[in-house]
């Protein structure tokens, strides 16, 4: 079995490794459809390449992407082949997180098959976010159906969403349970600044457990997204157009694990309920254990804080990072919050997320101007502790240091309806 420190080799073995991918011009992709099991007719680009290498590339909940299509382009130079799925229009879908639930599993078997009759011996399933669901269930159902996995060679993931659904604080999160019933190779490209990285520690063990080797790639300075973000900074600009060969460097290392015969894990529970829509933001009764964990750090100044010096008062935990906008969007209604509630017994907590001092302090300078004390998690240590699932989560403890109200996601904190909530808490 794969373990994480095991994991953190195979990354920097994989950090050593380099495929030249020249950006040349490439011919248009030729379109064509297969019929699934159903009739369906399932339509995808295909970037023409010699050989018996194939990448299957899946959509996300974004939908196919221009830069996914410059990088199957650019892949092909390579002489991989490259096949981009429509799977949205395959079952007149929109293009919506909710839509790939509806995605089937035979979309991925029909594909395969086609790729052996195509004379394709090693095949690369790619997908990001929330599109990493209805590829594990293919590559499940095709191990199923012919009890090999050939001509699957692994599985690469940007993104990678394995959860059903960002929980309320306090509540338990749900995988999905094809993550832990995957045996095939995968190759996890994380972007560091990102909710899920916090996650490896949860979700590389559950891919794990039925025998996948896992890889994980941290990249540094991005965010999820970064190769499609409108709001994309200049690194990430700079390193979506690297997209191609990051895909090929996760494709090499895969590459190099030995053949060997790999059956499907036990598939028994239930295909969960997928929500349709944004969950309500508001503040709610927290649902989870009262008592705060421990949260001991140091602030901007170097100076160690903890909660017990707030007890008392009524404290407004937010977990925060600067490269997060909603957490950028809230922060001056924090403030505002803290004015109004001046003369009374009211303090705000501000956790920062893996930024060091210069970085935070030059975004205070810059950004927003607050002066509420902000405390730095340097290791996510304190993140892990308090289940923190999405930037921004915030808390609410009593005076007693009991968490009483909680939420993720970035409200207006000087809004009637969030001050009539914390009013009661400072009378009690």
């Amino acid at each position: 079995m794969t373990t994480l420190r095991s994991v953190a080799c195979r990354v920097i073995t994989a950090l050593a490794l380099f495929v030249a991918t020249a950006a040349t011009q490439a011919g248009e992709a030729q379109q064509r459809t297969v019929v699934g099991p159903s009739g369906t007719e399932i339509p995808y680009a295909v970037y023409a390449a010699e050989g018996t290498e194939l990448f299957i590339w899946l959509p996300s909940e974004a939908g196919l992407l221009d830069s996914e299509e410059s990088s199957a382009e650019r892949i092909a130079q390579t002489g991989i082949e490259v096949w981009l799925v429509d799977s949205f229009s395959a079952h007149f879908l929109p293009i919506a997180e909710s839509s790939l639930a509806q995605v089937p599993a035979t979309d991925v078997v029909t594909l395969l098959g086609e790729a052996v009759v195509r004379g394709k011996e090693h095949v690369f399933l790619v997908s990001g976010g929330r599109g990493v669901v209805p590829l594990l269930r293919g590559a499940h159902a095709w191990q199923s159906q012919t009890g090999t996995t050939t001509p699957i060679a692994g599985a690469i993931l940007l993104s990678a969403k394995f959860f059903v659904e960002t929980p309320d604080p306090g509540t338990p999160a749900r995988l999905y349970p094809v993550v832990e019933a995957t045996n095939i190779p995968v190759f996890l490209l994380q972007p560091a600044q990102s909710p899920w990285r916090w996650k490896l520690g949860q979700t590389v063990p559950a891919l794990e457990r039925s025998g996948s080797d896992v890889f994980v790639w941290v990249l540094r300075g991005v965010r999820d997204r970064f190769y499609f973000r409108p709001d994309a900074v200049t690194y990430e600009q700079e390193l979506g157009l690297e997209l191609p060969r990051l895909v090929l460097q996760a494709a090499r290392l895969l590459g190099t694990l030995p053949s060997t015969r790999r059956q499907a894990g036990s598939l028994t529970a239930a295909e969960p309920a997928v929500p349709v829509g944004k969950k309500e933001r508001a503040l709610k009764p927290y649902q989870g254990e009262p008592k705060a964990p421990a949260l001991a750090l140091d602030d901007l100044g170097g100076q160690p804080r903890t909660l017990a010096e707030f007890r008392g008062r009524v404290v407004l935990v937010n977990f925060w990072a600067s490269w997060c906008p909603p957490c950028v969007h809230e922060m001056p209604s924090m403030q505002r919050l803290k004015s109004k509630l001046a003369d009374q017994p009211f303090t705000i907590l501000a956790v920062n997320m893996a930024e060091d001092a210069p970085t935070v302090q030059r975004f205070l300078d810059t950004k927003v101007n607050v002066d509420f004390p902000i405390v730095l998690d340097s290791d996510g240590a304190t993140l892990k502790r308090w289940q923190v699932f999405a930037f921004p989560t915030s808390y609410v403890l009593d005076k007693q240091g009991n968490i009483r109200y909680a939420l993720f996601g970035a409200v207006d904190w000087d809004a009637p309806e969030i001050v009539d909530v914390i009013t009661p808490l400072l009378d009690e």
